[in-house]
């Protein structure tokens, strides 16, 4: 009797325990399912709506700081906008400040790509962030008398600029053709720009098509939250 007591409670407890063990399978599966949604969701939005980019160098300081996350609205020229004097502006350099996309590990890159969009990592070597100076049919010269940079002939007040930089060292005058921007950093000493490519095919215009979106917020620290700094570029 009493082994067939203990046959008979191992077998009623035997399909407890699996059922529970299915469950917790099921259970399982189903966070993950969840969790791989919430990531690819969070990339989608990351894609069309608003991207996290990660600041890695000192080209736009006090603007932009290393290690900021800004916040880059990519709708904000989707809806037939344009990229206005004193945007500052995310873009693909690829044709303009870099002469083309370097090769490199197709699984490497995408996983890169996917961390870079999430702001945990660098962006890409053919990434920029800069300020619009002069939009397509401007007239920018560098400098006036006073050292200022003149658009169609108004000196561009320039309130960003980092403490003791002048506006530029070099001096330019170019015409923005049509349907491209003339762009540079707020730390002009520190800051490769349009000004380094003004010999080169395309002259350091970036096409309007290049624009990824508009940075308009710092998102990350905590203790930078807030509006990106564009548009500060004034005439007067």
């Amino acid at each position: 009797m009493d082994t067939e007591a203990r046959l008979t409670q191992r077998g009623h407890s035997s399909p407890d325990k699996g059922a529970e063990r299915s469950r917790f399978a099921f259970s399982r599966r189903r966070a993950g399912l969840a969790g791989l949604a919430g990531a690819v969701g969070l990339l989608l939005f990351s894609n069309y709506v608003l991207q996290p980019f990660l600041i890695p160098s000192r080209s736009m300081e006090p603007t932009l700081k290393v290690g900021d996350r800004v916040l880059v609205n990519k709708l904000a020229y989707r809806f037939g906008g344009q990229p206005q004097r004193g945007d500052v502006v995310v873009f693909d350099g690829t044709g303009s400040f870099v002469r083309e996309r370097p090769e490199g590990n197709p699984v490497g890159d995408a996983l890169r790509g996917a961390a870079a969009k999430l702001g945990l990592a660098e962006p890409a070597d053919t990434d920029f962030v800069k300020r619009v100076v002069g939009v397509g049919g401007d007239d920018v010269v560098c400098c006036d008398a006073q050292g200022r940079i003149q658009v169609n002939g108004e000196p561009l007040a320039e309130p960003y600029l980092h403490p003791g930089d002048q506006p530029s060292r070099v001096p330019f005058r170019i015409v923005v053709p049509l349907g491209t921007l003339w762009v540079m950093g707020d730390h002009r000493s520190q800051s490769r720009d349009s000004r380094d490519h003004l010999g080169e095919p395309g002259g350091g215009m970036v096409p309007v098509e290049k624009v990824i979106g508009r940075a308009d917020w710092i998102g990350w620290p905590l203790s930078r939250w807030g509006r990106s700094g564009g548009p500060g570029g004034t005439h007067g």
